[in-house]
Parts: structure tokens; sequence; C-alpha cells
């Protein structure tokens, strides 16, 4: 299946897709997935993981307005300036963005060592429910750095995953409609007791 950002990348190229169903519309899901950043709503990863190794990364569990807002040429922190000596960090670039619908994030040299798109995808599948994709699609490398990446590829994964999990537990959970007062206007009501006056009647 072709996908916005594809076309960024031509000609012989990795294409890894990963995706989830949502119990919520898709524009739930999009409040949650355009907050993502290192400087914004965090990864939705393994936060515990991602700040012993210093990357301060804190994934919120609310919707701002400052956060709802993307546009292209925008930077997508991964990674604060000053980590392990990197002073600069690492950060993608919005190249395309399809409000309610799809960001695609671009690397390429000199800033980045890959000629690559991540991308992030949301498909309705009616009124309550949508899936969320993630897609990496790379230039084909050769020899040692395609050794590398193949490496690379397991660490991704597992982010990834836990990524797109992290924003299906929130976009499920802020879309549950409040549960229903309980309906009284069928119900019968409550029959009072039958009380005897009087000394009870012996049987003959």
């Amino acid at each position: 299946m072709t996908l916005p950002g594809d076309e960024v990348v031509p000609g012989p190229a990795e294409i890894i897709t990963r995706a989830v169903s949502i119990e919520a519309p898709a524009a739930e899901a999009w409040r949650w997935l355009v907050q993502v950043g290192q400087d914004r709503g965090g990864m939705y990863s393994y936060d515990r993981l991602d700040n012993l190794l210093g990357l301060h990364i804190h994934s919120t569990s609310e919707i701002r307005e400052e956060w709802q807002h993307l546009t292209v040429g925008d930077q997508v922190w991964l990674i604060p300036r000053g980590w392990l000596g990197m002073p600069e960090g690492f950060a993608l670039p919005v190249a395309r963005i399809e409000a309610g619908q799809s960001i695609v994030l671009r690397e390429q040299p000199p800033a980045q060592p890959w000629d690559a798109v991540w991308s992030f995808h949301l498909i309705p599948l009616g009124e309550r429910r949508c899936r969320l994709l993630s897609r990496s699609k790379a230039a084909r490398q050769h020899g040692l750095t395609r050794g590398i990446n193949a490496t690379m590829d397991l660490v991704t994964l597992m982010m990834t995953r836990k990524m797109l999990l992290g924003i299906k537990a929130r976009a499920s959970s802020t879309s549950r409609p409040p549960p229903r007062a309980p309906d009284r206007r069928n119900r019968p009501l409550p029959v009072p007791p039958i009380r005897h006056h009087g000394a009870a009647r012996r049987a003959p």
C-alpha cells in the first residue's frame, strides 16, 4: 500500500510498516499523535529507559493546546541538544503533514546519515475505530552500513511498537463515553408492605 511520504525516497528502498488498531475515532488519536516529540508530549514509549540514558523524555497523559500544531519545516526532537556530546541533538523536520491524517518526517544528509522518511498515518475504520500506521522507508544500503541498520532495526521495532501502543492506550481512554445513568422511566414503583391492624383471628 502506497502512503504519503513514500515518494520522497525513490528507487530501491527498505520499507517497514507497523500498525495497531485503536478503539477511538481517528480525530481523537490524532490529538495524541501530533504532540509527539522529546520537547513536546514525549515519545509515548519507554520513558524510564529513555531517562536512564539521560534523554529527558516525559510522555504526557493530557492533551495540550500548545502541542496541537505542526507545520512543514518544524523540527520533531528525538534527542535533546548536548546529549552525549551531540551539540545539536537529533531532530527530524516535518516534510509533509495532512492534518488529522499523516505526518512525514525526513532524514537526509548532511544532517542525518540516512536518506529516509519516518511517517505516521491514521486510517478511519468507521466512526469509532481507526488504524495507526508507522512506516520507515530508507534508501537501500550496502556492506557494513546495511548490517548496522539491521541491528538498529531491532531497537527501533521495540521502541516504535511501544509508542504505537502508548498512543492507542491514551486515545482509547479519552474517547470512552461517560457511563450512562440508569433509566428509571419504566421501572416499577416499589410496593409498600401491607400491614394488618387489630388482633389476628385464630383459625377454627
